[in-house]
């Protein structure tokens, strides 16, 4: 069973890889699966609409939208928060994330790109948080023993020569961000990128959530726009805290 889950999963990761629809002889070939079983796995992919047949081959399912529309209400992401992200970057000037730390990973939930582009981060998980001002502002917040569990499962890769490879550097970087609250990488996930990350403030008397919203520029707009992005993502993530409220609540939130 778990073998016919794993190779379903993987037809469906593969078809939304794809930049179009994909023939099933070359989903076989791809994953080295047989024909006959790929087939079967279209099959019930595609009668439970998470793909669709057409003349090129399979492409992704009318299902799929509303499973991200219910990963973003578990998430509770909703158009506000969007709006929140993109009147954060008309502000700004700038690529504007939210972010969140749930069950040991660390995820980019939504982005606005802007112009000149940074090269963005994309939404999912993210494991390269010793890297990103969100992933330091999230870490921050965790007990040391979960975010030794999480750096001992995603590395502590060398992805510039800037990078913190590091525990202990990383460990007095992250004090520094609780200290601060607002956490800073300077070309340390991106060469010619510097990005600055502040936390959402959890709702009084809710559940504790770890979220942080971030914005990316070119390493040259940096200095001098520092302290302006940070007092915009400041009122974002206040603004953020108080949808979160807001939902908890029973309010229908409404983008501000």
């Amino acid at each position: 069973m778990s073998q016919s889950v794993d190779r379903a999963l993987d037809v469906l990761d593969a078809v939304s890889a794809a930049s179009g629809p994909v023939p099933a002889k070359a989903l076989a070939r791809q994953l080295g699966y047989s024909l006959s079983t790929v087939y079967e796995i279209l099959g019930t992919l595609t009668a439970r609409g998470h793909l669709v047949r057409t003349p090129g081959g399979y492409a992704l399912g009318y299902r799929v939208p509303a499973l991200h529309q219910a990963f973003q209400r578990q998430m509770q992401l909703d158009d506000a928060v969007h709006a929140l992200l993109l009147r954060a970057r008309r502000e700004a000037g700038a690529d504007t994330y939210f972010s969140t730390y749930r069950d040991g990973d660390i995820a980019v939930l939504a982005g606005n790109s802007a112009v000149p582009s940074t090269g963005g981060f994309t939404v999912g998980r993210d494991l390269d948080g010793h890297a990103t001002a969100h992933g330091k502002v999230l870490l921050s917040a965790l007990p040391r023993a979960a975010r030794m569990r999480y750096l001992s499962g995603t590395g502590m890769r060398a992805i510039t020569p800037r990078t913190i490879t590091s525990p202990a550097r990383l460990d007095a970087e992250l004090l520094r961000v609780r200290r601060e609250g607002v956490a800073v990488e300077v070309e340390e996930c991106a060469p010619g990128v510097a990005c600055v990350a502040v936390p959402v403030p959890a709702a009084a008397g809710g559940r504790s959530s770890l979220r942080a919203v971030s914005a990316a520029v070119p390493l040259e707009d940096f200095h001098r726009r520092r302290l302006q992005l940070t007092d915009t993502l400041r009122h974002v993530a206040a603004e953020a805290a108080k949808l979160a409220a807001h939902q908890r609540d029973g309010g229908v939130a409404s983008a501000p």
